[in-house]
């Protein structure tokens, strides 16, 4: 399970006459951050810097976008993993207002808005799913059946063969566990969960 956003949030401020738009998506991929962080871009190609951070799982990056190194993408970045959130993607978008913030000011600036857009967006809980593929013979298909309704399987379809009864769908990730010993436990070993994991 892991929190992210529920659809895309935005928030803006202005600090000594500097413009920062701060957006906040939530990105289950790479591409999608990537297509995301593209759109952006071009959504507002007059500006002075589009600074960004991303987490996806162990896969992070962010980026200055020309702002002094460490000024903008790391504090967004800190941000992003102090709010505790998983898979989303930050972009902050300035327009220079003329006057210089110094280092610290930057940071502060691109690291409270990402800090506040996150803080403002509507979060989601997420529980992954995997795919799931189990085969018992004739026999236990009635003990199946009677398993499955203990377990939260989405997607499922059924295909009895010459051998038996073919289930597969989505499992909830944090139940697998559980399924490969109760299907072995009721099915005295006969029963097989024979792919699992992506």
């Amino acid at each position: 399970m892991y929190i992210t956003l529920s659809s895309q949030h935005q928030f803006s401020t202005v600090m000594k006459n500097s413009e920062f738009l701060g957006f906040a998506a939530p990105a289950a991929s790479l591409e999608t951050a990537q297509t995301w962080l593209e759109a952006v871009r071009q959504r507002y190609p007059d500006s002075s810097h589009v600074c960004w951070a991303y987490k996806i799982g162990q896969l992070y990056r962010f980026s200055d976008d020309g702002e002094p190194s460490g000024t903008a993408g790391a504090p967004m970045y800190r941000a992003l993993e102090l709010s505790g959130l998983d898979c989303v993607v930050l972009a902050v978008v300035r327009y220079y207002g003329g006057t210089n913030l110094g280092a610290g000011g930057l940071a502060r600036a691109y690291g409270g808005v990402a800090a506040e857009v996150l803080r403002i967006a509507e979060k989601l809980e997420v529980h992954p799913r995997i795919p799931i593929h189990m085969a018992v013979p004739f026999h236990q298909v009635s003990l199946l059946y009677r398993l499955l309704e203990d377990f939260d399987v989405t997607q499922q379809t059924e295909e009895f063969t010459s051998d038996g009864l073919e289930v597969k769908g989505l499992l909830l990730e944090s139940q697998l566990e559980a399924l490969k010993t109760q299907l072995q436990n009721v099915t005295r070993g006969r029963g097989e969960l024979v792919m699992f994991g992506e």
